[in-house]
């Protein structure tokens, strides 16, 4: 189809076609006629055949309100040689309302379509498969994909990863054009699926590449740790069986069993807070701890309940400003090193192999990467997985250089020094007294402040 017959395709006509081939919202279209009643073009309402003619305007607003999952309808008015949409009314309730709209917009010789309303912000996702790529965000239109922070993945993760968290494997069809669709928590559609596609254009792509790119809109809907941890998971590293508890969406479990008889909770902001809120070992009532911690629904968007490792050595793994790998942990397990309350200890090879070897796996899926690690002596499981590397060196955690230093005793603790980073000014650099690890959250810390920052082990100054 040429480009100019495609602008004159009647949008209620590609509704009708796209309904072949998939899930469409519910549906009635009609035709302005001169001085009569307008007159009905296509339908999908569920429970009813293709297409079914309906009696009466009043008697498919009937239809469309009660089959509804919300009982509300739009109304949607174009002129079948314009590509755009015209007046748009949403969210109505009432079936003399949705009367006298079609009434007024077709006597204005527009054509209208009235279809159920669907809730862009009820937990799922909208957004466009192109070209071997699935693009997608929450809280929007399938329309997201032109705006920044969408997750941006290649066709077959994406769809495991929104099959992980949904419970099902998107519907988006057999073709090779492009699709725009959405995902629901609650079946919708003629014919009552969780999938709903919106648009379809015939014809091959150019080929794209997706960006693989986190913190993104998706990543901040399911937590950072959770977003990291699937994509562990899904390229088939070795992640503790999880289950996530999010605010926004019903509960779902990823992961391997790994013999372990504890569970951790890890709380998951929806973006990195370096030991900010709380890791325990043992069950903690999920509800209460992100009421105490996280008030006002903000900050942390689930928590994870993650099966523990029986950990022989733990610690983490992070690339450095020049590539090098940096991988620092000690004997048993690793959240007093990450937390800066213990000095990192000498790794056996083995150990140190093993790492190595799932920070290359991960790598060279998703260029650098930031682990957290736990091993049992004969697996290296991944407990947090973020995407970058770091500005650090080998002599300093944040490069630079500074007249004046100020002194900080890392034993005073982790929430001392996210209290002390914000008074330190622009012309000063930050020394920490202690024994800190390049991977711990005492570094993530400073280098989400940005100060320049370097390290003076205490027992230097003995």
């Amino acid at each position: 189809m040429c480009e100019e017959q495609r602008m004159h395709f009647r949008k209620d006509r590609s509704l009708d076609e796209l309904a072949r081939v998939g899930n469409v919202a519910q549906f009635v279209s009609f035709a302005p006629e001169a001085d009569v009643p307008p007159s009905q073009t296509y339908s999908r309402v569920a429970g009813y055949d293709e297409n079914h003619k309906f009696a009466s305007v009043s008697d498919a607003a009937v239809a469309l309100l009660e089959a509804a999952p919300d009982r509300k309808v739009n109304v949607r008015s174009y002129a079948p040689e314009s590509p755009r949409s015209r007046e748009f009314v949403y969210g109505l309730e009432r079936v003399e309302d949705v009367l006298a709209n079609v009434k007024r917009l077709t006597r204005e010789g527009l054509h209208v379509i009235v279809n159920e309303t669907v809730d862009i912000e009820d937990g799922g996702v909208s957004g466009v498969v192109q070209s071997g790529v699935i693009e997608f965000a929450p809280d929007d239109t399938p329309r997201c994909v032109e705006k920044p922070g969408v997750a941006s993945l290649p066709l077959d993760l994406g769809l495991r990863l929104l099959e992980t968290v949904y419970g099902f494997r998107p519907e988006l069809g057999t073709g090779s054009g492009r699709t725009e669709f959405s995902l629901h928590p609650k079946p919708r559609g003629w014919k009552q699926s969780r999938t709903l596609l919106w648009e379809y254009e015939e014809g091959e792509k150019d080929e794209a590449m997706p960006t693989m790119v986190w913190p993104n809109r998706f990543s901040r809907h399911v937590g950072d740790k959770t977003y990291g941890l699937l994509m562990a998971h899904l390229m088939g590293l070795p992640v503790p069986d999880t289950l996530a508890i999010c605010r926004r969406l019903a509960p779902f479990r990823f992961g391997k069993k790994t013999g372990g008889r504890e569970t951790w909770i890890r709380t998951c902001p929806k973006e990195p807070e370096p030991g900010l809120f709380t890791t325990h070992k043992g069950w903690l009532d999920p509800f209460r701890l992100m009421m105490e911690e996280d008030p006002t629904g903000e900050r942390i968007s689930a928590v994870l309940a993650q099966q523990a490792v029986d950990a022989q050595f733990s610690g983490a793994a992070v690339a450095g400003a020049d590539g090098t790998l940096f991988i620092e942990g000690i004997a048993g397990e690793g959240d007093v090193f990450m937390l800066g309350r213990r000095a990192q200890e000498h790794l056996p090879d083995v150990i140190r192999r093993d790492v190595v070897a799932r920070n290359n796996q991960a790598v060279s899926l998703f260029g650098p990467v930031r682990l957290e690690w736990v091993h049992d002596g004969s697996t290296a499981w991944i407990v947090q997985m973020h995407r970058g590397n770091t500005v650090s060196e080998a002599t300093a955690i944040v490069p630079g250089e500074r007249d004046t230093w100020v002194e900080f005793e890392i034993s005073s603790g982790l929430e001392a020094l996210r209290a002390f980073l914000p008074t330190i000014d622009a012309a000063t650099g930050l020394i920490i007294v202690g024994e800190v690890g390049m991977t711990s959250h005492v570094a993530d810390l400073v280098r989400k402040a940005g100060v320049p920052t370097r390290v003076r082990s205490a027992r230097a100054m003995d």
